[in-house]
């Protein structure tokens, strides 16, 4: 099942030869985490989404409100495995025409999900070990920072993780310094000091990145800045850790040589949690 323009069905019947987002990756995404019924973050994610189809000069409809954009993800939700908490991503396009130049800058979304298997956020202690990825640069710019189907970086970064036997890679932009992990945002303990870097350097604009820093500022005795990140800085940190919406927050037990501790990782997730249950 799916949502397909505020309508349940189960095929879209939508004819990819003429989809935007299939030839031109002419598209916007977002992926939200449900929980009971609700979209996590939901303001921070409508926010974020409205932004970037401004950015991409994609229109929006006057009727696509923060409480219609719940309802949509909820109501697609409901016909599904009666699951407490959903993996939901809802994504735009432009309208078929033009090439290059499109005929509409009008669009109509999708929405697909699939159930979770934990509800809520937890550590995975499991080893996870990360390496750089150096093929290819992410662009040191604002459409960087979006959520588009314009992500080949990420898939062969991927595809070289999964041939060299590590479970992640880190993305570097043309500045030579770490951004982001495939799929999520890196932060870096060092010391007090915690460390994630700002979104002018090219990473993802994250929902979860907007969480974390919220909750490190109010740890007593924690620093946190945004700041540029060098591959040397890497190996001198306490603790690495990754962050999304989905995973929450993933601790890295390995880069090259060193290892890294989780015990701040540890106690985010707790902060984590409890903000989730506040609602």
């Amino acid at each position: 099942m799916i949502n397909y323009n505020g309508d349940i069905i189960t095929q879209s019947g939508l004819q990819v030869e003429q989809n935007r987002g299939f030839l031109y990756g002419d598209s916007i995404f977002d992926t939200v985490k449900t929980l009971n019924g609700r979209v996590l973050f939901s303001e921070d994610h409508y926010f974020r989404l409205m932004a970037s189809l401004r950015i991409a000069r994609m229109d929006i409809a006057m009727d696509f409100t923060l409480d219609y954009m719940e309802s949509e993800i909820i109501k697609l939700t409901e016909t599904l495995e009666g699951a407490p908490s959903y993996r939901a991503r809802i994504s735009f396009y432009r309208r078929p025409g033009g090439r290059y130049l499109p005929s509409s800058r009008e669009t109509e979304f999708i929405i697909t999900a699939e159930p979770l298997t934990a509800a809520l956020y937890s550590i995975n202690t499991t080893p996870y070990e990360v390496e750089l990825y150096k093929d290819f640069f992410v662009a040191k710019q604002l459409l960087s920072t979006l959520k588009t189907n314009n992500r080949i970086v990420n898939t062969l970064a991927s595809i070289f993780a999964a041939e060299n036997g590590y479970n992640n890679c880190l993305l570097i932009n043309d500045e030579k310094n770490v951004i982001e992990a495939i799929q999520g945002n890196i932060f870096m303990l060092s010391g007090t000091l915690l460390i994630t870097p700002p979104i002018s350097d090219g990473c993802l604009n994250g929902v979860m990145r907007k969480q974390i820093l919220e909750i490190a500022k109010k740890i007593e005795g924690i620093e946190v800045i945004e700041k540029s990140i060098s591959p040397f800085e890497l190996q001198k940190a306490d603790e690495l850790f990754l962050t999304n919406v989905i995973a929450g927050i993933q601790p890295i037990t390995k880069y090259r040589k060193k290892e890294y501790t989780n015990l701040f990782s540890l106690e985010l997730v707790k902060r984590l949690n409890a903000k989730v249950r506040l609602g």
